[in-house]
Protein backbone atom coordinates (compact mmCIF):
# COMPACT_ATOMS: atom_id res chain seq x y z
CA UNK A 1 0.00 0.00 0.00
CA UNK A 2 1.75 3.36 -1.13
CA UNK A 3 2.28 6.01 1.36
CA UNK A 4 0.22 9.32 1.10
CA UNK A 5 3.22 11.19 -0.01
CA UNK A 6 3.60 8.66 -2.47
CA UNK A 7 0.42 9.22 -4.35
CA UNK A 8 1.05 12.47 -4.65
CA UNK A 9 3.94 11.40 -6.90
CA UNK A 10 0.86 10.82 -9.72
CA UNK A 11 -1.49 13.42 -9.62
CA UNK A 12 -1.36 17.18 -9.06
CA UNK A 13 -0.89 18.49 -5.44
CA UNK A 14 -3.97 20.57 -4.18
CA UNK A 15 -4.81 23.12 -1.79
CA UNK A 16 -5.99 20.76 0.67
CA UNK A 17 -2.23 19.00 0.13
CA UNK A 18 -0.75 22.49 0.66
CA UNK A 19 -2.98 22.94 4.13
CA UNK A 20 -2.10 19.04 5.62
CA UNK A 21 1.38 19.83 4.93
CA UNK A 22 1.80 23.09 6.56
CA UNK A 23 -0.34 22.10 9.37
CA UNK A 24 -2.97 25.32 8.80
CA UNK A 25 -6.45 25.44 7.33
CA UNK A 26 -7.59 25.40 3.81
CA UNK A 27 -8.53 29.27 4.30
CA UNK A 28 -5.34 30.23 5.67
CA UNK A 29 -3.67 28.71 2.29
CA UNK A 30 -6.20 30.63 0.27
CA UNK A 31 -5.26 33.95 2.52
CA UNK A 32 -1.72 33.07 1.76
CA UNK A 33 -1.67 32.31 -1.88
CA UNK A 34 -3.95 35.78 -2.55
CA UNK A 35 -1.42 37.84 -0.41
CA UNK A 36 -4.26 38.89 1.55
CA UNK A 37 -4.55 40.09 5.14
CA UNK A 38 -4.56 38.37 9.18
CA UNK A 39 -1.84 35.99 8.43
CA UNK A 40 1.08 36.25 10.32
CA UNK A 41 4.95 36.42 8.76
CA UNK A 42 5.44 32.80 10.25
CA UNK A 43 2.44 31.61 9.21
CA UNK A 44 2.85 32.47 5.35
CA UNK A 45 6.22 31.60 5.80
CA UNK A 46 5.43 28.07 6.24
CA UNK A 47 2.19 27.98 3.68
CA UNK A 48 5.10 29.00 1.02
CA UNK A 49 7.39 26.51 2.36
CA UNK A 50 5.23 23.46 1.48
CA UNK A 51 4.04 24.69 -1.90
CA UNK A 52 7.31 25.15 -2.58
CA UNK A 53 7.63 21.61 -1.25
CA UNK A 54 5.07 20.29 -2.95
CA UNK A 55 5.12 21.72 -6.41
CA UNK A 56 2.15 23.17 -6.12
CA UNK A 57 0.50 25.31 -8.91
CA UNK A 58 -2.64 27.83 -8.57
CA UNK A 59 -5.47 27.20 -11.13
CA UNK A 60 -5.21 30.15 -12.49
CA UNK A 61 -9.17 29.59 -14.18
CA UNK A 62 -10.49 28.55 -10.75
CA UNK A 63 -8.70 31.47 -8.85
CA UNK A 64 -10.79 33.98 -10.75
CA UNK A 65 -14.24 32.05 -11.20
CA UNK A 66 -14.17 31.86 -7.15
CA UNK A 67 -13.34 35.04 -6.81
CA UNK A 68 -16.18 36.38 -8.95
CA UNK A 69 -13.89 38.30 -11.08
CA UNK A 70 -13.85 37.85 -15.19
CA UNK A 71 -10.35 36.09 -16.30
CA UNK A 72 -9.95 39.44 -18.44
CA UNK A 73 -6.76 41.60 -19.37
CA UNK A 74 -7.80 45.17 -20.92
CA UNK A 75 -5.59 45.84 -23.73
CA UNK A 76 -5.35 50.12 -23.63
CA UNK A 77 -4.73 51.55 -26.87
CA UNK A 78 -4.97 55.15 -28.32
CA UNK A 79 -7.19 56.70 -30.86
CA UNK A 80 -6.75 60.01 -32.29
CA UNK A 81 -10.14 61.22 -34.26
CA UNK A 82 -7.95 63.67 -36.23
CA UNK A 83 -5.63 61.55 -37.94
CA UNK A 84 -5.80 57.84 -39.49
CA UNK A 85 -4.67 55.42 -37.35
CA UNK A 86 -1.37 53.69 -37.88
CA UNK A 87 -1.63 50.60 -40.49
CA UNK A 88 -0.19 47.77 -38.51
CA UNK A 89 0.86 48.56 -34.78
CA UNK A 90 -1.79 48.65 -32.93
CA UNK A 91 -3.31 45.37 -34.69
CA UNK A 92 0.30 43.63 -34.21
CA UNK A 93 -0.64 44.25 -30.39
CA UNK A 94 -3.86 42.54 -30.43
CA UNK A 95 -2.75 39.89 -32.41
CA UNK A 96 0.43 39.12 -29.79
CA UNK A 97 -2.06 39.81 -26.89
CA UNK A 98 -4.35 37.33 -27.62
CA UNK A 99 -1.99 34.39 -28.74
CA UNK A 100 -0.38 34.81 -25.29
CA UNK A 101 -4.08 34.72 -23.62
CA UNK A 102 -5.58 31.58 -24.65
CA UNK A 103 -3.05 29.28 -23.81
CA UNK A 104 -3.30 31.32 -19.86
CA UNK A 105 -7.03 30.96 -19.54
CA UNK A 106 -7.43 34.46 -20.13
CA UNK A 107 -9.43 36.92 -22.16
CA UNK A 108 -8.77 39.79 -24.27
CA UNK A 109 -10.88 42.89 -24.30
CA UNK A 110 -9.56 46.23 -26.36
CA UNK A 111 -10.50 49.40 -25.80
CA UNK A 112 -9.47 52.48 -27.95
CA UNK A 113 -9.43 55.39 -26.39
CA UNK A 114 -8.77 59.17 -27.56
CA UNK A 115 -5.61 60.06 -26.01
CA UNK A 116 -6.21 63.77 -25.84
CA UNK A 117 -9.31 63.48 -23.58
CA UNK A 118 -9.43 65.77 -20.48
CA UNK A 119 -10.96 63.00 -18.37
CA UNK A 120 -8.18 60.24 -19.76
CA UNK A 121 -7.98 58.31 -16.44
CA UNK A 122 -11.62 58.57 -15.51
CA UNK A 123 -12.47 56.90 -18.80
CA UNK A 124 -9.86 54.06 -18.98
CA UNK A 125 -10.63 53.25 -15.12
CA UNK A 126 -14.34 52.85 -15.63
CA UNK A 127 -13.85 50.95 -18.66
CA UNK A 128 -11.20 48.55 -16.91
CA UNK A 129 -13.95 48.59 -14.11
CA UNK A 130 -17.29 47.78 -16.50
CA UNK A 131 -15.43 44.54 -18.59
CA UNK A 132 -14.36 43.23 -15.41
CA UNK A 133 -10.68 43.49 -16.36
CA UNK A 134 -8.14 41.80 -13.44
CA UNK A 135 -5.13 43.90 -15.29
CA UNK A 136 -4.49 46.32 -18.06
CA UNK A 137 -1.98 46.17 -20.28
CA UNK A 138 -1.09 50.42 -21.34
CA UNK A 139 0.72 51.30 -24.95
CA UNK A 140 1.83 54.70 -26.16
CA UNK A 141 1.14 57.44 -24.81
CA UNK A 142 -1.06 55.78 -21.88
CA UNK A 143 1.97 54.08 -20.71
CA UNK A 144 4.09 57.40 -20.70
CA UNK A 145 1.15 58.57 -17.80
CA UNK A 146 2.59 58.26 -14.38
CA UNK A 147 -0.90 59.67 -12.79
CA UNK A 148 -2.44 56.72 -14.71
CA UNK A 149 -0.83 53.87 -14.16
CA UNK A 150 -0.99 55.01 -10.15
CA UNK A 151 -4.61 55.39 -10.41
CA UNK A 152 -5.27 52.14 -11.76
CA UNK A 153 -2.92 50.29 -9.40
CA UNK A 154 -4.86 52.27 -6.14
CA UNK A 155 -8.04 50.29 -7.43
CA UNK A 156 -6.16 47.32 -6.98
CA UNK A 157 -5.44 46.29 -11.03
CA UNK A 158 -2.15 44.83 -11.82
CA UNK A 159 -0.62 46.65 -14.82
CA UNK A 160 1.98 46.33 -17.07
CA UNK A 161 3.22 49.36 -19.39
CA UNK A 162 4.20 48.97 -23.65
CA UNK A 163 7.41 51.05 -24.67
CA UNK A 164 7.05 52.83 -21.27
CA UNK A 165 8.98 56.32 -21.30
CA UNK A 166 11.06 57.51 -18.37
CA UNK A 167 8.22 59.36 -16.71
CA UNK A 168 6.70 55.67 -15.74
CA UNK A 169 9.81 53.61 -15.81
CA UNK A 170 9.52 51.81 -12.43
CA UNK A 171 6.12 53.03 -11.43
CA UNK A 172 5.06 49.10 -12.98
CA UNK A 173 6.46 46.54 -14.92
CA UNK A 174 7.57 47.54 -18.56
CA UNK A 175 8.20 45.90 -22.00
CA UNK A 176 9.18 47.31 -25.54
CA UNK A 177 12.62 47.70 -27.40
CA UNK A 178 15.66 50.54 -25.81
CA UNK A 179 14.16 53.47 -28.63
CA UNK A 180 17.28 55.42 -27.99
CA UNK A 181 19.93 52.77 -28.84
CA UNK A 182 17.52 52.25 -31.99
CA UNK A 183 18.06 55.43 -32.81
CA UNK A 184 21.39 55.37 -32.40
CA UNK A 185 22.22 52.11 -34.85
CA UNK A 186 20.00 53.58 -37.57
CA UNK A 187 21.65 56.40 -37.51
CA UNK A 188 25.38 55.10 -37.30
CA UNK A 189 24.62 52.47 -40.17
CA UNK A 190 23.54 55.85 -41.96
CA UNK A 191 26.69 57.82 -40.78
CA UNK A 192 28.95 54.96 -41.80
CA UNK A 193 27.15 55.34 -45.76
CA UNK A 194 28.82 58.75 -45.66
CA UNK A 195 26.01 60.96 -44.52
CA UNK A 196 26.38 64.35 -42.41
CA UNK A 197 23.22 66.04 -42.77
CA UNK A 198 20.42 64.57 -41.90
CA UNK A 199 16.26 65.13 -41.77
CA UNK A 200 14.19 63.88 -38.65
CA UNK A 201 10.47 63.22 -39.16
CA UNK A 202 9.11 63.11 -35.12
CA UNK A 203 6.21 61.77 -33.89
CA UNK A 204 3.43 62.90 -31.46
CA UNK A 205 5.52 65.09 -28.90
CA UNK A 206 3.54 62.96 -25.98
CA UNK A 207 5.00 59.90 -27.45
CA UNK A 208 8.19 59.58 -25.26
CA UNK A 209 9.32 56.09 -26.62
CA UNK A 210 9.77 58.05 -29.79
CA UNK A 211 11.63 60.93 -28.77
CA UNK A 212 13.50 58.54 -27.38
CA UNK A 213 14.34 57.47 -31.13
CA UNK A 214 15.23 61.28 -31.94
CA UNK A 215 17.60 61.65 -28.62
CA UNK A 216 19.81 58.39 -29.82
CA UNK A 217 19.87 59.81 -33.42
CA UNK A 218 21.49 63.30 -32.01
CA UNK A 219 23.75 61.08 -29.73
CA UNK A 220 25.17 59.14 -32.84
CA UNK A 221 25.67 62.50 -35.01
CA UNK A 222 27.97 64.01 -31.63
CA UNK A 223 29.65 60.56 -31.51
CA UNK A 224 30.82 61.22 -35.08
CA UNK A 225 31.64 65.18 -33.73
CA UNK A 226 28.66 66.45 -35.74
CA UNK A 227 26.17 68.73 -33.71
CA UNK A 228 22.39 68.85 -33.16
CA UNK A 229 22.68 71.48 -35.81
CA UNK A 230 23.33 68.91 -38.25
CA UNK A 231 19.36 68.02 -38.14
CA UNK A 232 16.73 69.52 -39.49
CA UNK A 233 13.85 68.13 -37.68
CA UNK A 234 9.50 68.56 -38.59
CA UNK A 235 7.30 67.47 -35.97
CA UNK A 236 5.11 64.60 -37.45
CA UNK A 237 1.61 62.52 -36.30
CA UNK A 238 2.93 59.04 -36.97
CA UNK A 239 0.82 58.64 -40.55
CA UNK A 240 1.31 58.74 -44.36
CA UNK A 241 -0.41 62.08 -44.55
CA UNK A 242 2.22 63.26 -41.97
CA UNK A 243 5.44 62.27 -43.53
CA UNK A 244 4.06 63.40 -46.98
CA UNK A 245 3.29 66.78 -45.71
CA UNK A 246 6.78 67.23 -43.87
CA UNK A 247 8.69 66.57 -46.92
CA UNK A 248 9.05 69.61 -48.27
CA UNK A 249 10.04 71.35 -45.44
CA UNK A 250 13.11 68.64 -44.97
CA UNK A 251 14.04 69.56 -48.75
CA UNK A 252 14.09 73.37 -48.19
CA UNK A 253 16.79 73.23 -45.01
CA UNK A 254 19.89 74.28 -46.56
CA UNK A 255 21.62 72.52 -46.87
CA UNK A 256 19.66 69.63 -47.69
CA UNK A 257 19.44 67.13 -46.21
CA UNK A 258 21.22 63.90 -47.87
CA UNK A 259 19.44 61.08 -45.09
CA UNK A 260 15.65 61.81 -43.72
CA UNK A 261 15.01 59.41 -40.50
CA UNK A 262 11.39 58.69 -39.80
CA UNK A 263 9.75 57.98 -36.64
CA UNK A 264 7.79 54.78 -38.00
CA UNK A 265 7.61 52.93 -41.38
CA UNK A 266 4.13 54.83 -42.21
CA UNK A 267 5.51 58.38 -41.90
CA UNK A 268 8.79 57.00 -43.91
CA UNK A 269 6.20 55.79 -46.54
CA UNK A 270 4.27 59.06 -46.84
CA UNK A 271 7.90 60.81 -46.65
CA UNK A 272 8.73 58.53 -49.91
CA UNK A 273 5.85 59.02 -52.08
CA UNK A 274 6.39 62.92 -51.44
CA UNK A 275 10.20 62.37 -52.82
CA UNK A 276 8.91 60.15 -56.33
CA UNK A 277 5.98 62.87 -56.50
CA UNK A 278 8.60 65.84 -56.41
CA UNK A 279 11.23 64.52 -58.41
CA UNK A 280 13.74 63.23 -55.71
CA UNK A 281 15.14 59.77 -56.10
CA UNK A 282 15.68 57.31 -53.49
CA UNK A 283 17.93 56.61 -52.64
CA UNK A 284 20.56 58.28 -55.70
CA UNK A 285 19.70 61.74 -53.91
CA UNK A 286 17.52 60.73 -51.02
CA UNK A 287 18.23 58.33 -48.25
CA UNK A 288 15.03 57.55 -46.48
CA UNK A 289 15.16 55.07 -43.25
CA UNK A 290 12.26 54.18 -40.13
CA UNK A 291 11.33 52.47 -37.38
CA UNK A 292 9.01 49.30 -36.59
CA UNK A 293 9.83 46.94 -39.63
CA UNK A 294 5.67 46.66 -40.24
CA UNK A 295 4.81 44.64 -43.87
CA UNK A 296 4.39 48.21 -45.85
CA UNK A 297 8.39 48.88 -45.93
CA UNK A 298 8.88 45.47 -47.85
CA UNK A 299 6.28 46.55 -50.02
CA UNK A 300 7.11 49.94 -51.29
CA UNK A 301 9.78 50.88 -54.06
CA UNK A 302 12.51 51.19 -52.94
CA UNK A 303 11.84 48.72 -49.77
CA UNK A 304 12.95 50.75 -46.60
CA UNK A 305 15.59 50.69 -44.86
CA UNK A 306 14.10 49.76 -41.30
CA UNK A 307 14.57 48.93 -37.18
CA UNK A 308 12.96 45.80 -36.66
CA UNK A 309 10.82 46.49 -33.65
CA UNK A 310 9.06 43.44 -32.10
CA UNK A 311 5.71 44.72 -31.67
CA UNK A 312 4.50 41.14 -31.28
CA UNK A 313 6.67 39.44 -28.86
CA UNK A 314 6.07 42.87 -26.77
CA UNK A 315 2.62 42.26 -26.27
CA UNK A 316 2.75 38.58 -25.55
CA UNK A 317 5.57 39.41 -22.99
CA UNK A 318 3.32 41.92 -21.62
CA UNK A 319 0.34 39.69 -20.92
CA UNK A 320 2.76 36.98 -19.11
CA UNK A 321 4.32 39.35 -16.98
CA UNK A 322 0.82 40.24 -16.28
CA UNK A 323 -0.67 37.15 -15.32
CA UNK A 324 2.56 36.07 -13.55
CA UNK A 325 1.45 39.28 -11.19
CA UNK A 326 -2.29 37.94 -11.34
CA UNK A 327 -1.18 34.66 -10.22
CA UNK A 328 1.71 34.95 -7.97
CA UNK A 329 0.65 38.08 -6.21
CA UNK A 330 3.57 40.11 -7.27
CA UNK A 331 1.87 43.08 -7.48
CA UNK A 332 2.59 45.75 -4.72
CA UNK A 333 5.66 43.60 -3.53
CA UNK A 334 8.93 44.70 -4.38
CA UNK A 335 7.23 46.45 -7.60
CA UNK A 336 5.70 50.26 -8.59
CA UNK A 337 7.49 51.70 -5.40
CA UNK A 338 5.80 49.99 -2.93
CA UNK A 339 8.06 47.51 -1.81
CA UNK A 340 10.55 49.99 -1.83
CA UNK A 341 12.00 48.81 -5.38
CA UNK A 342 11.22 50.13 -9.02
CA UNK A 343 9.17 47.44 -11.23
CA UNK A 344 11.52 45.85 -14.11
CA UNK A 345 11.85 47.04 -17.75
CA UNK A 346 12.30 44.50 -20.11
CA UNK A 347 13.93 45.13 -23.38
CA UNK A 348 13.63 42.88 -26.19
CA UNK A 349 15.98 43.10 -28.93
CA UNK A 350 15.63 44.79 -32.05
CA UNK A 351 17.52 44.58 -35.83
CA UNK A 352 18.49 46.77 -38.32
CA UNK A 353 17.02 45.74 -41.65
CA UNK A 354 19.26 47.09 -44.43
CA UNK A 355 17.04 47.91 -47.61
CA UNK A 356 17.35 49.31 -50.94
CA UNK A 357 16.02 52.87 -49.58
CA UNK A 358 19.43 53.84 -48.22
CA UNK A 359 22.87 54.31 -50.00
CA UNK A 360 25.87 56.21 -49.74
CA UNK A 361 25.37 60.58 -50.37
CA UNK A 362 25.52 61.14 -54.13
CA UNK A 363 29.55 62.57 -54.76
Amino acid sequence: MPHGDEKLTHRKPTIDDVAALSGVGRTTVSRVLNDGPNVSAKMRARVLTAVETLGYQVNVQARFLAGGTARTIALICAADVENEPNSYYQSALEVGALRACAPLGFHLVIHSVVQTRPDLADEIAQLIEDSRSAGAILTPPFSDNLALVRRLEKTGRAVVCISPGPQTHGAAPGVGMDDEAAGFALATALLALGHRRFGFIKGLEHHLSAEQRYRGTVQALAAYGLAEGAITSVRGNFTFKGGKESMPAILAADPRPTAVICANDDTAVGALFAAHELGVTVPADLSIASFDDTPVSALVWPPLTTIHQPIQRMSQRAVEILVDRLTTGGKGRGEGGQGGHAAPMEYLPFALMTRQSTAAPAG
